[in-house]
Formats: C-alpha cells, sequence, structure tokens
C-alpha cells in the first residue's frame, strides 16, 4: 500500500519534477505547518484561525521568510529555492508583486522537495526561523488595513 500521508522519493525522482510541481506540493505542507502552529500555540481564538492563516500563507509573508531562510540554505536546498524561484508561473495574483509570488514559489518549492525527501526536522527548523519574519509582515499589513 502507498502512503499517501508520508511520500517518498528519491533524487532522480525529485529531478524529474518541475518546480511548480514542488511549489504545488510545499503549498499544502507550508499551510498546515502554519495552521499546525496556529491551532498548537494558543495565540489565535478560533473565529480567527481561519483569517490568520490567510495573512501568514499568503505571498507577502512567505517571501518576507524566505529572506529569514536564505542564509540558512544548504548549497543543494539553494539549488532548488532558485529553480522555483526562477519559475514562470502562468498567473500572478492582484494581491502580491512579482517578486514576492517568485520568492514565495521558491519557498513552496523548497517545502515541497523537503517534504518529498521526508526531511521533516529540516522543515520544522526552517520553518521556525520563517515564521517571525512571516507574522511581522503579516502584522504590518494589518495595521495599513
Amino acid at each position: 500500500m502507498t502512503d499517501f500521508l508520508h511520500p517518498s522519493m528519491d533524487n532522480n525522482q525529485l529531478r524529474a519534477m518541475s518546480s511548480l510541481a514542488l511549489a504545488h506540493m510545499g503549498d499544502c505542507v507550508y499551510e498546515i505547518m502554519t495552521r499546525s502552529w496556529l491551532t498548537t500555540s494558543g495565540l489565535v481564538t478560533n473565529r480567527n484561525l481561519h483569517r490568520e492563516t490567510i495573512r501568514l500563507v499568503c505571498a507577502g509573508a512567505q517571501a518576507a521568510g524566505a529572506a529569514a531562510i536564505l542564509p540558512l540554505l544548504t548549497e543543494e536546498e539553494e539549488d532548488v529555492f532558485r529553480r522555483g524561484r526562477n519559475s514562470k508561473p502562468k498567473s500572478v495574483p492582484k494581491t502580491s508583486s512579482v517578486s514576492e509570488y517568485a520568492h514565495a514559489t521558491a519557498v513552496e518549492a523548497l517545502f515541497g522537495w523537503l517534504y518529498l525527501r521526508q526531511e521533516y526536522a529540516r522543515l520544522n527548523e526552517l520553518f521556525a526561523a520563517l515564521l517571525p519574519a512571516a507574522q511581522e509582515w503579516a502584522a504590518q499589513k494589518k495595521k495599513q488595513q
């Protein structure tokens, strides 16, 4: 039986995947990590869980987090990040700039790649490192509204 909750791919399979496919996987990994953190931190009321999740998973917050983790990346992780950043999505949401979206895609590609390699400890390490920057970005956006 295939374990769809803990998929595993070898390096050859991962190299054959497009950056956008990695980002597709990483998008949900990043969101579930954000939802898990919000739910278990006790800092957000049930009423505001969805709203705070949206603030932290948007491209701007992810791009802010990207700047925080870049110095921590290994050479191999930098390559995955760069591939993700340089991928060419068909469209960019109106709520983010092209640069923000590119950096968010890079974070998602990296998270997807790490997840498919089952490197959960590294995912947690990078998520913990980017979270304060994402929170700061989200807090600034909230004040502007």
